[in-house]
């Protein structure tokens, strides 16, 4: 199956999506104000240690203090060495060197992790582990047996650490594997020496942009193309490539049509669709997914479509249907934790069979890693989908102050950009004199403090003057372009 990746860049966000045949898969987006923290390395203080829970909070300059449990907490230990409770791991006030494993999420800080890890283009480095693995998706037993056999070459006993690696380093030379490997150690090198004389909290190390994570993480062997939508992020990402992905660097291509990138592959309409609460198949049917804290739940529903035989068959197709619908839904808004689904009932058995095989055919595209329970005796499939970052959902809204959580609104921040990629599109379109901002006050207000660049960079980027309005009775979402 063809993937193509499309990067749509703003001064304030990069929005990525990953395509199949032409339909959207996948949605990620990194906004400057609130990058994911994944991945970074901090010098942290420890602020209060909880022996019931046997945690700590840590303090790393986040706005919330972070979590770190004693089961992610590293010490060399015997086989059959029990885990020591953590209060004599630890103490407060303490100095350490942690890396964050899940992004602050909710009202819940982030989780931390004093077992390190570098990611490279081909190879993951364990400093802290002599361990050498394979990726579960390199599945030809002599291809993994010849990797493992090229690293553990590559790597002297008296060398300390381990290294995972990736699917990216198929059929990868030992020169390009040994540059992987110095450059993981250069980097870890560096940290250590920051850690000896940083004072916490301090971070250490940073993960990389999610544009170039796209050509670390992102490109496997159906991608033909990465379109970049902006002539100076191009460079920077094809400068990035040459050095260290040079066979993504082929598959780059800068986008120079009038037509927004988004729009023209309909990414737009389906950013709209995937914050919406139902879903609608092509069969008539449609789904009611309703996400909250503790869990998601999905609900398939036969709606308009009757079938042409009898209504177990009817049953079956709608749930078919559904299975493949909802392994998109959750890679498409990003859905993690526990997630139940509401299959319509079958009787036969065959059919549920059916249907559950289909839902793991259609998860095997799936890179975050989950689990699959079944059929309970209600008839509900259970599964758990690993949550390291906030959902679609979650970035892009907010619960509604009119009706008290029970639904959600765009920021005042999506509202904005969303208005300046709107100004783009008229001054492409018309030629005025100046455009009127009408919209809600936190929008407007937005305008002229945090996003007064913004603003600015596109005033001069049109030749057009640009004013602002604030309209009381207009709601946040709400907002309209005066051509004058």
């Amino acid at each position: 199956m063809s993937e193509e990746i499309l990067i749509n860049f703003t001064p304030q966000e990069t929005r990525v999506a990953v395509m199949h045949q032409g339909a959207v898969q996948e949605l990620h987006i990194e906004r400057n104000a609130n990058r994911g923290l994944v991945g970074n390395i901090y010098v942290g203080r420890i602020c209060r240690i909880l022996p019931g829970m046997q945690s700590a909070f840590v303090d790393v300059g986040l706005e919330r203090t972070a979590f770190l449990h004693v089961a992610d907490i590293w010490e060399p230990r015997n086989n059959g060495d029990p885990v020591r409770p953590i209060e004599r791991l630890l103490f407060e006030g303490q100095s350490i060197v942690v890396q964050v494993v899940k992004d602050p999420i909710g009202t819940k800080g982030a989780r931390l992790s004093t077992q390190m890890s570098v990611a490279g283009r081909m190879l993951v480095y364990l400093p802290q582990d002599k361990h050498i693995g394979i990726s579960q998706r390199i599945e030809n037993e002599a291809e993994r047996e010849a990797l493992r056999e090229k690293i553990t070459r590559l790597v002297p006993p008296e060398e300390p650490g381990g290294f995972i690696v990736r699917t990216m380093a198929e059929n990868a030379s030992e020169a390009e594997l040994a540059n992987d490997i110095a450059y993981l150690r250069k980097i870890w090198r560096d940290i250590q020496a920051q850690a000896k004389t940083a004072a916490p909290p301090s971070l250490l190390y940073q993960e990389l942009s999610l544009a170039q994570r796209v050509l670390r993480d992102f490109v496997n062997p159906e991608t033909l193309h990465i379109v970049v939508d902006s002539r100076e992020n191009f460079q920077k990402l094809t400068a990035f490539a040459a050095e260290y992905t040079p066979t993504v660097a082929p598959l780059l291509d800068h986008y120079i049509g009038e037509r927004p990138l988004f729009d023209l592959h309909g990414v737009e309409d389906e950013i709209q669709k995937a914050l919406a609460r139902r879903v609608d198949l092509k069969s008539g049917g449609y789904l009611i997914i309703d996400q909250t804290e503790a869990m998601t739940t999905i609900d398939v529903n036969t709606g308009g479509f009757v079938g042409v035989r009898n209504f177990d068959d009817t049953i079956f197709k709608t749930n078919l249907e559904a299975a493949q619908t909802i392994a998109r839904q959750l890679r498409l808004r990003n859905l993690g934790g526990i997630i139940i689904t509401d299959f319509i009932d079958m009787e036969n058995e065959e059919h549920k069979a059916a249907v559950l095989a289909e839902f793991n055919k259609a998860l095997a595209r799936d890179h975050t890693r989950l689990t699959v329970n079944g059929f309970t005796a209600l008839g509900l499939v259970e599964m758990t989908r690993k949550r390291t970052r906030e959902s679609l959902a979650h970035i892009l809204c907010e619960e509604c102050p009119t009706c008290q959580g029970r639904s959600e609104v765009k920021t005042a921040r999506t509202v904005c950009y969303e208005i300046l990629r709107e100004l783009l599109r008229e001054a492409r379109q018309f030629n005025a004199r100046e455009y009127r901002v009408l919209a809600s006050h936190p929008v407007i207000d937005l305008f002229l403090d945090e996003e007064s660049q913004g603003l600015a960079m596109l005033s001069d980027f049109i030749g057009k003057s640009i004013s602002l309005q604030a309209e009381p009775s207009y709601s946040q979402e709400q907002y309209d372009i005066v051509l004058m």
